[in-house]
Protein backbone atom coordinates (compact mmCIF):
# COMPACT_ATOMS: atom_id res chain seq x y z
CA UNK A 1 0.00 0.00 0.00
CA UNK A 2 0.78 3.44 -0.63
CA UNK A 3 1.49 4.16 3.19
CA UNK A 4 3.75 1.28 3.49
CA UNK A 5 5.99 2.63 1.28
CA UNK A 6 6.33 6.29 2.48
CA UNK A 7 6.95 4.45 6.19
CA UNK A 8 9.51 2.16 4.30
CA UNK A 9 7.89 -0.63 6.04
CA UNK A 10 9.81 -3.70 4.68
CA UNK A 11 8.89 -6.34 7.01
CA UNK A 12 8.46 -8.84 5.17
CA UNK A 13 7.45 -11.56 7.96
CA UNK A 14 4.94 -9.96 8.83
CA UNK A 15 3.18 -9.22 5.97
CA UNK A 16 3.33 -12.74 4.98
CA UNK A 17 1.94 -13.82 7.99
CA UNK A 18 -1.96 -13.59 6.86
CA UNK A 19 -2.24 -13.65 3.24
CA UNK A 20 -5.91 -13.89 3.12
CA UNK A 21 -7.05 -13.41 -0.57
CA UNK A 22 -9.29 -10.28 -1.10
CA UNK A 23 -12.77 -10.21 0.48
CA UNK A 24 -14.37 -10.63 -3.01
CA UNK A 25 -13.22 -13.80 -4.18
CA UNK A 26 -14.19 -17.29 -5.49
CA UNK A 27 -11.99 -19.65 -4.14
CA UNK A 28 -12.12 -20.89 -0.83
CA UNK A 29 -8.74 -21.78 0.27
CA UNK A 30 -6.58 -19.99 3.05
CA UNK A 31 -3.41 -22.10 2.55
CA UNK A 32 -1.06 -19.53 3.92
CA UNK A 33 1.89 -19.91 1.65
CA UNK A 34 0.24 -18.90 -1.29
CA UNK A 35 -0.77 -15.61 -1.91
CA UNK A 36 -3.44 -14.61 -4.13
CA UNK A 37 -4.48 -11.60 -5.58
CA UNK A 38 -8.15 -10.32 -6.78
CA UNK A 39 -8.50 -10.19 -10.19
CA UNK A 40 -10.79 -6.65 -9.79
CA UNK A 41 -7.98 -4.95 -8.44
CA UNK A 42 -5.64 -5.22 -11.18
CA UNK A 43 -3.67 -8.41 -9.58
CA UNK A 44 -2.93 -6.17 -6.36
CA UNK A 45 -2.61 -8.35 -2.86
CA UNK A 46 -5.13 -7.94 -0.40
CA UNK A 47 -3.79 -8.52 3.37
CA UNK A 48 -5.79 -8.27 5.73
CA UNK A 49 -2.50 -7.69 8.79
CA UNK A 50 -3.07 -8.32 12.04
CA UNK A 51 -0.46 -8.61 14.87
CA UNK A 52 2.15 -10.93 14.50
CA UNK A 53 2.03 -14.54 16.01
CA UNK A 54 5.24 -15.94 17.34
CA UNK A 55 5.25 -19.78 16.12
CA UNK A 56 5.81 -22.46 18.58
CA UNK A 57 8.27 -25.11 18.60
CA UNK A 58 5.66 -28.12 20.25
CA UNK A 59 9.33 -29.36 21.92
CA UNK A 60 10.15 -26.11 23.47
CA UNK A 61 8.69 -25.31 26.93
CA UNK A 62 6.02 -22.42 27.17
CA UNK A 63 7.25 -19.43 27.66
CA UNK A 64 5.22 -17.61 30.83
CA UNK A 65 4.93 -14.16 32.20
CA UNK A 66 5.03 -13.64 35.90
CA UNK A 67 2.06 -11.65 36.25
CA UNK A 68 1.63 -8.84 39.20
CA UNK A 69 -1.41 -10.76 40.22
CA UNK A 70 -4.43 -13.32 38.83
CA UNK A 71 -6.47 -11.67 36.39
CA UNK A 72 -10.14 -11.86 37.07
CA UNK A 73 -12.19 -10.37 34.04
CA UNK A 74 -15.66 -9.26 34.85
CA UNK A 75 -18.03 -6.93 32.96
CA UNK A 76 -21.31 -6.78 32.20
CA UNK A 77 -22.39 -6.22 28.10
CA UNK A 78 -25.87 -6.91 26.12
CA UNK A 79 -27.61 -6.11 23.26
CA UNK A 80 -30.71 -7.41 21.99
CA UNK A 81 -33.11 -6.44 18.68
CA UNK A 82 -36.53 -5.31 18.80
CA UNK A 83 -39.03 -4.10 16.38
CA UNK A 84 -37.58 -0.44 16.77
CA UNK A 85 -33.52 -1.59 15.63
CA UNK A 86 -30.91 -2.89 18.30
CA UNK A 87 -29.79 -1.69 22.06
CA UNK A 88 -26.56 -2.13 23.47
CA UNK A 89 -25.67 -1.80 26.50
CA UNK A 90 -22.76 -2.24 29.36
CA UNK A 91 -21.30 -1.73 32.45
CA UNK A 92 -18.41 1.10 33.21
CA UNK A 93 -16.14 -1.04 35.56
CA UNK A 94 -12.48 -2.31 34.63
CA UNK A 95 -11.44 -4.61 37.02
CA UNK A 96 -8.38 -6.39 37.59
CA UNK A 97 -8.66 -9.26 40.37
CA UNK A 98 -10.53 -7.42 43.46
CA UNK A 99 -9.20 -3.91 42.39
CA UNK A 100 -11.40 -1.99 40.62
CA UNK A 101 -8.99 -0.33 37.77
CA UNK A 102 -11.25 2.30 36.42
CA UNK A 103 -15.12 2.94 37.40
CA UNK A 104 -15.17 4.85 33.91
CA UNK A 105 -14.68 2.86 31.13
CA UNK A 106 -16.15 3.00 27.81
CA UNK A 107 -17.22 -0.93 26.59
CA UNK A 108 -19.35 -0.29 23.75
CA UNK A 109 -17.15 1.51 20.36
CA UNK A 110 -18.88 2.87 17.50
CA UNK A 111 -17.40 1.56 14.68
CA UNK A 112 -19.06 3.34 12.03
CA UNK A 113 -22.44 5.31 11.90
CA UNK A 114 -24.51 2.20 11.87
CA UNK A 115 -22.15 -0.72 13.78
CA UNK A 116 -21.24 -0.56 17.67
CA UNK A 117 -19.27 -3.18 19.50
CA UNK A 118 -19.45 -3.93 23.00
CA UNK A 119 -16.32 -5.45 24.68
CA UNK A 120 -15.43 -8.01 26.76
CA UNK A 121 -12.38 -9.48 28.49
CA UNK A 122 -8.92 -7.94 28.66
CA UNK A 123 -9.11 -4.33 27.84
CA UNK A 124 -5.88 -4.23 25.81
CA UNK A 125 -6.99 -6.58 23.56
CA UNK A 126 -10.07 -5.52 22.97
CA UNK A 127 -9.20 -2.14 22.41
CA UNK A 128 -6.50 -3.71 19.96
CA UNK A 129 -9.36 -5.54 17.87
CA UNK A 130 -11.48 -2.86 17.47
CA UNK A 131 -9.23 -0.71 16.34
CA UNK A 132 -8.21 -3.52 13.68
CA UNK A 133 -11.53 -4.26 12.78
CA UNK A 134 -12.27 -0.11 12.51
CA UNK A 135 -9.52 0.05 10.06
CA UNK A 136 -9.86 -2.86 7.60
CA UNK A 137 -14.23 -1.96 7.63
CA UNK A 138 -12.69 1.45 6.34
CA UNK A 139 -10.13 -0.22 3.84
CA UNK A 140 -13.13 -2.35 2.47
CA UNK A 141 -15.18 0.62 2.07
CA UNK A 142 -12.68 2.19 0.30
CA UNK A 143 -11.53 -0.29 -2.11
CA UNK A 144 -15.27 -1.34 -2.92
CA UNK A 145 -17.20 1.75 -2.64
CA UNK A 146 -19.69 0.48 -0.50
CA UNK A 147 -19.25 -0.76 3.29
CA UNK A 148 -19.13 -4.48 4.55
CA UNK A 149 -22.29 -5.90 5.91
CA UNK A 150 -22.68 -6.53 9.59
CA UNK A 151 -22.40 -10.30 9.33
CA UNK A 152 -19.10 -9.78 7.00
CA UNK A 153 -17.76 -7.67 9.34
CA UNK A 154 -18.49 -10.37 11.92
CA UNK A 155 -16.84 -12.76 9.32
CA UNK A 156 -13.65 -11.17 8.97
CA UNK A 157 -13.03 -10.95 12.69
CA UNK A 158 -13.59 -14.00 13.01
CA UNK A 159 -10.80 -14.86 10.26
CA UNK A 160 -8.65 -12.65 11.78
CA UNK A 161 -8.85 -13.97 15.81
CA UNK A 162 -8.86 -17.80 14.88
CA UNK A 163 -4.90 -17.84 14.29
CA UNK A 164 -4.79 -16.61 18.03
CA UNK A 165 -7.00 -19.47 19.42
CA UNK A 166 -4.98 -21.58 22.53
CA UNK A 167 -3.09 -18.43 23.29
CA UNK A 168 -3.56 -15.28 26.20
CA UNK A 169 -5.79 -13.35 23.78
CA UNK A 170 -8.76 -13.04 25.61
CA UNK A 171 -11.35 -10.50 23.32
CA UNK A 172 -15.49 -11.42 23.47
CA UNK A 173 -16.82 -8.51 21.00
CA UNK A 174 -20.97 -8.64 20.12
CA UNK A 175 -21.08 -6.08 16.64
CA UNK A 176 -24.73 -4.43 17.38
CA UNK A 177 -25.62 -2.87 13.76
CA UNK A 178 -27.75 -2.40 11.13
CA UNK A 179 -27.49 -2.91 7.56
CA UNK A 180 -28.86 -0.56 5.03
CA UNK A 181 -30.37 -1.74 1.91
CA UNK A 182 -27.87 -1.69 -1.28
CA UNK A 183 -24.67 -1.27 1.06
CA UNK A 184 -23.21 -4.35 0.30
CA UNK A 185 -24.98 -6.58 2.86
CA UNK A 186 -26.56 -9.80 0.81
CA UNK A 187 -23.77 -11.30 2.25
CA UNK A 188 -23.60 -15.32 1.53
CA UNK A 189 -23.56 -16.82 5.07
CA UNK A 190 -22.15 -20.26 5.68
CA UNK A 191 -21.27 -21.81 8.85
CA UNK A 192 -20.20 -24.98 7.70
CA UNK A 193 -17.89 -23.06 5.26
CA UNK A 194 -16.28 -19.71 6.73
CA UNK A 195 -13.18 -19.41 5.02
CA UNK A 196 -14.76 -16.44 2.57
CA UNK A 197 -15.85 -12.91 2.70
CA UNK A 198 -17.98 -12.22 -0.06
CA UNK A 199 -20.91 -9.56 -0.85
CA UNK A 200 -23.21 -12.16 -2.87
CA UNK A 201 -27.09 -12.57 -2.98
CA UNK A 202 -28.44 -14.41 0.39
CA UNK A 203 -32.17 -15.35 0.88
CA UNK A 204 -31.59 -13.63 4.10
CA UNK A 205 -33.07 -10.14 4.12
CA UNK A 206 -30.54 -7.49 2.82
CA UNK A 207 -31.18 -4.73 5.47
CA UNK A 208 -32.60 -4.84 9.20
CA UNK A 209 -30.70 -5.44 12.69
CA UNK A 210 -28.01 -7.61 13.10
CA UNK A 211 -26.70 -9.01 16.38
CA UNK A 212 -23.39 -11.12 16.14
CA UNK A 213 -21.19 -12.41 18.68
CA UNK A 214 -17.25 -13.24 18.16
CA UNK A 215 -14.81 -14.65 20.32
CA UNK A 216 -11.15 -14.66 20.34
CA UNK A 217 -11.14 -18.46 19.17
CA UNK A 218 -12.94 -17.80 16.13
CA UNK A 219 -16.51 -18.54 17.46
CA UNK A 220 -19.05 -16.50 15.63
CA UNK A 221 -22.78 -16.77 16.68
CA UNK A 222 -25.77 -14.89 15.46
CA UNK A 223 -28.76 -14.33 17.78
CA UNK A 224 -31.12 -11.75 18.46
CA UNK A 225 -30.27 -11.43 22.35
CA UNK A 226 -26.78 -11.62 23.65
CA UNK A 227 -24.91 -10.66 26.91
CA UNK A 228 -21.60 -11.40 27.87
CA UNK A 229 -19.55 -10.83 30.73
CA UNK A 230 -19.34 -12.84 34.44
CA UNK A 231 -23.05 -10.59 34.95
CA UNK A 232 -24.50 -12.38 31.83
CA UNK A 233 -26.40 -15.16 34.10
CA UNK A 234 -28.54 -12.18 35.96
CA UNK A 235 -29.10 -9.80 32.79
CA UNK A 236 -30.75 -12.84 31.03
CA UNK A 237 -32.77 -13.57 33.67
CA UNK A 238 -34.42 -10.18 33.47
CA UNK A 239 -34.08 -9.85 29.52
CA UNK A 240 -35.70 -13.83 29.07
CA UNK A 241 -38.80 -12.10 31.10
CA UNK A 242 -39.48 -8.79 29.49
CA UNK A 243 -38.03 -9.01 26.19
CA UNK A 244 -40.56 -9.10 23.40
CA UNK A 245 -40.42 -7.75 19.55
CA UNK A 246 -43.01 -5.82 19.96
CA UNK A 247 -41.32 -3.65 22.64
CA UNK A 248 -41.63 0.20 21.80
CA UNK A 249 -37.81 2.39 22.15
CA UNK A 250 -38.52 3.47 25.72
CA UNK A 251 -39.55 0.51 27.10
CA UNK A 252 -36.23 -1.94 25.63
CA UNK A 253 -34.42 1.12 27.01
CA UNK A 254 -35.95 0.53 30.38
CA UNK A 255 -35.27 -3.29 30.35
CA UNK A 256 -31.63 -3.06 28.81
CA UNK A 257 -31.46 -0.26 31.79
CA UNK A 258 -32.60 -2.57 34.35
CA UNK A 259 -31.11 -5.54 33.06
CA UNK A 260 -27.76 -4.01 33.73
CA UNK A 261 -29.16 -2.72 36.81
CA UNK A 262 -29.98 -6.44 37.96
CA UNK A 263 -26.62 -7.84 36.83
CA UNK A 264 -24.04 -5.21 38.96
CA UNK A 265 -26.03 -5.45 41.95
CA UNK A 266 -25.29 -9.15 42.20
CA UNK A 267 -22.25 -9.44 40.27
CA UNK A 268 -18.85 -7.57 42.00
CA UNK A 269 -16.98 -7.10 38.94
CA UNK A 270 -19.81 -4.83 36.99
CA UNK A 271 -20.91 -1.77 38.29
CA UNK A 272 -20.84 2.03 38.65
CA UNK A 273 -22.81 3.37 35.42
CA UNK A 274 -24.45 1.94 32.49
CA UNK A 275 -24.06 3.39 28.66
CA UNK A 276 -26.49 2.50 26.21
CA UNK A 277 -26.62 2.99 22.76
CA UNK A 278 -29.77 2.96 20.33
CA UNK A 279 -29.02 1.68 16.39
CA UNK A 280 -31.78 2.01 14.02
CA UNK A 281 -31.66 2.85 9.77
CA UNK A 282 -30.62 6.21 10.57
CA UNK A 283 -27.22 5.75 12.71
CA UNK A 284 -26.59 4.82 16.51
CA UNK A 285 -27.88 7.37 18.77
CA UNK A 286 -26.24 7.48 22.72
CA UNK A 287 -28.16 8.06 26.06
CA UNK A 288 -26.70 10.17 28.70
CA UNK A 289 -24.29 7.97 31.19
CA UNK A 290 -26.67 6.93 33.54
CA UNK A 291 -25.12 6.19 37.65
CA UNK A 292 -26.35 2.64 38.82
CA UNK A 293 -26.03 4.37 42.47
CA UNK A 294 -29.87 6.52 41.62
CA UNK A 295 -31.38 3.67 39.96
CA UNK A 296 -30.82 1.61 43.09
CA UNK A 297 -31.89 4.45 45.17
CA UNK A 298 -35.11 4.16 42.50
CA UNK A 299 -35.53 0.58 43.10
CA UNK A 300 -35.44 1.08 47.16
CA UNK A 301 -38.36 3.97 46.86
CA UNK A 302 -40.67 1.72 44.48
CA UNK A 303 -39.51 -1.33 47.00
CA UNK A 304 -40.94 0.46 49.89
CA UNK A 305 -44.14 1.74 48.02
CA UNK A 306 -45.07 -1.69 47.61
CA UNK A 307 -44.63 -2.49 50.91
CA UNK A 308 -46.62 -0.14 51.94
CA UNK A 309 -49.42 -0.31 49.74
CA UNK A 310 -49.45 -4.29 51.02
CA UNK A 311 -49.95 -2.98 54.40
CA UNK A 312 -52.71 -0.35 53.02
CA UNK A 313 -54.68 -2.93 51.07
CA UNK A 314 -54.26 -5.47 54.10
CA UNK A 315 -55.67 -3.23 56.71
CA UNK A 316 -58.44 -1.92 54.33
CA UNK A 317 -59.29 -5.80 53.82
CA UNK A 318 -59.59 -6.13 57.87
Amino acid sequence: MALEDICNFKDERVQQLFPFPALETDSHDLELKRLKTSQTHCGTPQRVFVPPLRRVDPSEPPLTAQRPFPLSHGTTTLGFVFQGGVIAAADTRASAGGLVACPAVHKITPIHSHLVVTSSGSGADCMLWERILTREIRLYELRHKRRLSIRGSAKLLSLMLHPFKGTDVCVALTLCGWDKEGGGTGLAHNLDNSSSVTDASSSAPSSGPRLVYVCSDGARLQGDVISVGSGSPYAYGVLDGGLSWSLSKEEAVSLAREAVFRATHRDAYSGNNVDLFHVTAQGWSQRPREDLREEYYRDMERRSNRGRRRKKDRYDGE
